[in-house]
């Protein structure tokens, strides 16, 4: 029986589809990136377009845990559904997701819990063309050895219902949680700073209130915070630009963002 695969959709246009590039594109952006030496995050709010406008502020993101390369065995990974109409949240048919550098397999574990929630349903067409999490796979093919994923696709879900689906594929020190998402569209650079910077202050005070103008995946964010909230967990800014600051004109731009969830010591 033949494995089913989700092919890369984006591959040459958001990131390089040759792999030699790809690794040295991302080895680039990661080893551009400021290391830390603090806590070590439990989830990430990471963006998705891509490369030249936003590989910078996911770099950052993920320079918060390179350092778990063999200590992380299984990445969560949710972002909005951008080009299918979804109701609650889709969790792929596929058995693997594949990239020009290789293929990462579906953590079926995961994916059955996940299916036991009455928002979530297994379907590959949400996945098929979706770049919110494929765009995610290169850098952490490029750092970490041997993982599973569990990809899922958001669509109309209130923020108790993905707390609540994220809470129960949490994990432990082995799992790692990752939020796809942009922040403000289309705005002239200097509205666009202001509005992203009053996102910013309402992820960092876990208000799960985002509406898919300050975030297009807002879904995710508002999911992610109301459980931080329930947590005692706290969220911290990585880093902030937006495509005025990278590659892109400051008429019409795109804001990015990287936060850091940090877990109360219990």
């Amino acid at each position: 029986m033949s494995t089913k695969v989700r092919a890369p959709a984006v591959a040459g246009l958001f990131y390089p589809g040759n792999a030699t590039e790809l690794r040295d594109v991302v080895s680039g952006y990661l080893s551009q990136a400021p290391t830390t030496a603090g806590p070590i995050p439990k989830a990430l709010i990471v963006p998705h377009a891509g490369y030249i406008y936003s590989g910078v502020i996911a770099a950052a993101a993920y320079s918060q845990v390179v350092q778990l390369r063999r200590q992380i065995r299984r990445i969560v990974l949710i972002g909005p559904s951008h080009r299918v109409y979804l109701r609650g949240m889709a969790v792929p048919a596929a058995e693997v997701f594949q990239t020009p550098l290789g293929m990462v397999p579906v953590d079926r574990d995961l994916k059955t819990r996940l299916l036991e929630h009455e928002q979530v349903i297994e379907s590959d067409a949400p996945h098929a063309s979706e770049h919110s999490l494929e765009v995610q796979l290169p850098f952490l093919q490029m750092m970490f050895d041997d993982f599973t994923l569990l990809p899922v696709a958001l669509g109309s879900a209130s923020p108790p219902a993905v707390a609540a689906a994220l809470a129960d594929v949490w994990g432990d020190e082995e799992t790692l949680v990752l939020v796809s998402s942009d922040l403000s569209h289309y705005l002239p650079y200097d509205e666009a700073r202001a509005v992203d910077a009053g996102t910013s202050t309402a992820i960092l005070r876990n208000e799960a209130t985002l509406t898919g103008e300050q975030a297009c995946g807002c879904i995710g964010i508002n999911g992610l915070t109301f459980l931080a909230r329930q947590r005692s967990a706290r969220i911290e800014e990585i880093a902030r630009c937006n495509s005025g600051d990278t590659a892109g004109d400051r008429t019409r731009v795109v804001g990015y963002g990287a936060f850091a969830l940090h877990e109360s010591a219990r």
